[in-house]
């Protein structure tokens, strides 16, 4: 594993987001298209390949990191606005992160 600087590692703004709607997009196996509040910086729309492990009806209402400073990115036409981090151990799937307390959206991880 390469290491890099804590300044690389700065750069990155993760900040907690409340999924507020989630739908599958159409012709795929992967995706879901989430409505994320974001808090101060708004609602974004945020596409993540985890439709494999979980449903939208799942994932409504649920706390969960996002990196919230990348470059937008078009997947199958929908513009993603960020990116979930989750954890995918083998045998497990896909294991989503969420705070232990329900948190202010926007929350800034540190």
């Amino acid at each position: 594993m390469d290491a890099i600087q804590y300044e690389d590692f700065a750069k990155l703004d993760i900040r907690v987001g409340t999924i507020l709607a989630a739908e599958r997009v159409p012709e795929t196996d992967k995706l879901i298209k989430c409505t994320v509040d974001l808090g101060e910086l708004g609602q974004r729309t945020i596409v993540s390949g985890i439709a494999q492990f979980r449903t939208p009806e799942q994932l409504v209402g649920k706390q969960c990191p996002y990196i919230v400073n990348l470059a937008p990115k078009t997947l199958r036409g929908i513009e993603s606005e960020g990116m979930l981090l989750a954890a995918a151990p083998e045998g497990i799937g896909l294991a989503l992160l969420h705070p232990d307390v329900q948190l202010p959206p926007g929350t800034k991880l540190r």
